[in-house]
């Protein structure tokens, strides 16, 4: 096979939420230094025209930065017709953009958790229903949804976070069963703690995951993009924590639910 046809069709782009920083800018970096042309997705404008930037030299384009909060009631609208604009498709669509609240279920806002379960978990179906459309019209394409350990068992003193990652989760598996026939893989990361932004919002550092061995983001991203160009379903990043998600699916619920509150309030109780 020449190197021409081992190349990503110039037709289609990744795009990528979140893209402005963390796992989503390594996510992008990973796209674009494969000769994947690019659509970052972030509110942060100042932190997408850096990434851009940074991806001056790299194989792949960015072929429209989209400055936009998705958890706005037009966001994916908006999205759509920005990639209209372009002329290209969606071919890879990374849905990566995420918060947590951290915190006992009993003091957490309300307002709070409501922001983050339209983000984690309605923008992320949203988009998800929109694109894949047009794969299955075009019989090819890739979903990576980042979910996250928190979403394998139940957390406490993060319950709705976890609860929306066990949602994408789910939902991700129930996909790539669905399309599995139809030319569309569908892959869930599922990375555990990460040295990102992400541990210093939402009350995250507060918890004792924060001070504690944190994940590289751009390794996670490095495991996520070859599980996602490998077809995996799941992805688990790091020896540490793939021990951990096995283990974890073999205990009783309630026990993970303990382990999982020691590691994240720092209780023994």
């Amino acid at each position: 096979m020449s190197e021409r046809e081992t190349q990503p069709r110039k037709t289609g782009i990744a795009l990528v939420t979140g893209a402005a920083s963390g796992i989503g800018r390594e996510l992008t970096r990973q796209f674009a230094r494969h000769g994947h042309d690019v659509c970052p997705v972030d509110r942060d404008d100042a932190g997408l025209e850096a990434l851009e930037a940074d991806l001056a030299s790299e194989p792949g384009s960015v072929v429209s930065s989209i400055t936009v909060d998705l958890t706005a009631s037009d966001a994916v609208a908006r999205v759509e017709e920005r990639v209209a604009e372009t002329g290209r498709v969606v071919d890879t669509l990374v849905n990566n953009a995420g918060v947590p609240v951290y915190g006992r279920f009993g003091e957490t806002d309300w307002g709070d958790e409501r922001s983050m379960i339209r983000l984690n978990v309605e923008t992320v179906t949203a988009l998800t229903d929109r694109f894949v459309d047009d794969m299955l019209e075009r019989g090819s394409g890739r979903v990576l949804n980042t979910a996250s350990l928190a979403g394998v068992v139940p957390t406490p003193t993060a319950a709705v976070y976890g609860g929306t990652k066990a949602y994408v989760l789910s939902f991700s598996l129930a996909l790539a069963d669905e399309l599995a026939d139809d030319g569309i893989t569908v892959t869930a990361l599922c990375p555990g703690e990460t040295e990102t932004a992400f541990m210093r919002r939402g009350g995250m550092e507060r918890s004792a995951v924060a001070c504690g061995e944190l994940l590289d983001p751009a390794m996670v991203a490095e495991a996520g993009y070859e599980g996602l160009m490998a077809g995996e379903r799941i992805v688990v990043p790091g020896r540490r924590d793939r021990f951990r998600y096995h283990v974890s699916k073999l205990l009783p619920r309630r026990v993970a639910a303990w382990l999982s509150r020691r590691t994240w309030s720092g209780s023994r109780r």
